[in-house]
């Protein structure tokens, strides 16, 4: 892995404006992704995870949207100040993105070669005839079969796993550093969400791109995952390594999650444990710690930002209970030699 990301973003806020104040969507998110790096971002509904890569991507509608904080770099390119390099539009070319629902992210009075062929005539210069041989490779690299009778046909004629297929072929057309996939086997049943998946790996395998996962599914992040950020009422309350988040949880949201699986260990409860609570009105989180009014372990401290916590080299945790003078130490969660913070409010 290259030590220089690809992409870093550093403390990035997005707010929405809405009929009695402003939606505050993502709150101070950082994150890095690296060459050939599967990072993935996962959470609850609403927790950021998608306003975080649309502002990134120029997708979030301004206004109602604004970001009003942070930086983004791709490639050495403030990514904020312009979506161009050399008069050239970044998205599509260097960064892609899958959408969760491909049949309203595809033109249905156009077939599927077109709207390939059409990527590669915008971003490569190429020809028509050109694209769309190139569209019907791409669509054969995807696994549709009958590629050159597939591409003449519309999105309706389509199923949803080969609507997904032809939506990641449009993807890596111009072969980009980054992929970011939102939600990329919603609605697919378990055994073409498999599909795709080892597809997104495969194709992955053979390009060295980058892709950054968005999803609320945890067997997919097991299967998929090289780093996990866990996000909760817009903020990162842990990161770290997939085996980092799946066996060494260290914050009790990720923890929360894990419970939440259902799992096929005969030795583990059968009945799934949910997440006591709502999560946060965002017009107003919550002071402090925003899992805090839900948490089991929640203590004075929590109505005061704890720091990311240093753990093990790339794990940490937002969580006062990590503190050196916290005296609390649930037995389910991780603990190791934790970072202390500038401000103390236990000491």
């Amino acid at each position: 892995m290259s030590s220089s990301p690809l992409l870093s973003v550093r403390d990035l806020r997005v707010d929405f404006a809405a009929h009695g104040g402003r939606v505050q969507a993502v709150r101070g998110v950082s994150l890095d992704v690296h060459r050939g790096q599967t990072l993935a971002i996962v959470g609850e509904s609403g927790c950021g995870k998608s306003v975080t890569v649309q502002s990134l991507m120029g997708l979030i509608p301004t206004p109602p949207g604004r970001i009003h904080g942070g930086s983004a770099t791709l490639m050495g390119h403030d990514l904020l100040a312009s979506k161009m390099i050399d008069g050239q539009d970044i998205r599509g070319r260097l960064v892609s993105m899958i959408f969760q629902d491909p049949m309203s992210s595809l033109n249905p009075t156009m077939n599927i070669g077109d709207q390939i062929a059409e990527t590669l005539q915008v971003h490569k210069g190429l020809s028509h005839a050109d694209a769309f041989r190139r569209a019907i490779e791409l669509l054969d690299m995807s696994k549709i079969p009958e590629a050159g009778r597939r591409a003449k046909q519309y999105p309706f004629e389509f199923s949803g796993g080969m609507l997904q297929r032809a939506m990641i072929a449009m993807s890596i057309a111009c072969e980009p550093a980054i992929l970011i996939a939102d939600e990329p086997t919603t609605a697919l049943d378990v055994t073409i969400q498999a599909q795709i998946l080892d597809l997104l790996k495969e194709l992955q395998a053979e390009t060295g791109m980058a892709i950054v996962l968005i999803t609320h599914d945890l067997g997919v992040v097991a299967r998929m995952a090289d780093r996990v950020l866990v996000m909760y009422a817009g903020e990162i309350v842990e990161q770290g390594s997939v085996d980092d988040i799946f066996y060494r949880s260290a914050h009790p949201y990720t923890l929360g999650l894990r419970r939440a699986m259902p799992s096929n260990d005969p030795q583990m409860s059968q009945s799934l444990l949910a997440i006591e609570g709502s999560p946060p009105d965002l017009f107003d989180p919550p002071k402090g710690c925003g899992y805090h009014p839900r948490c089991e372990h929640a203590m004075q401290a929590c109505l005061e930002s704890p720091p990311a916590y240093g753990l093990d080299p790339g794990h940490s945790s937002r969580c006062w209970l990590h503190h050196e003078q916290t005296s609390q130490r649930p037995d389910a969660l991780y603990f190791q030699s934790s970072q202390g913070a500038d401000h103390d409010p236990l000491g």
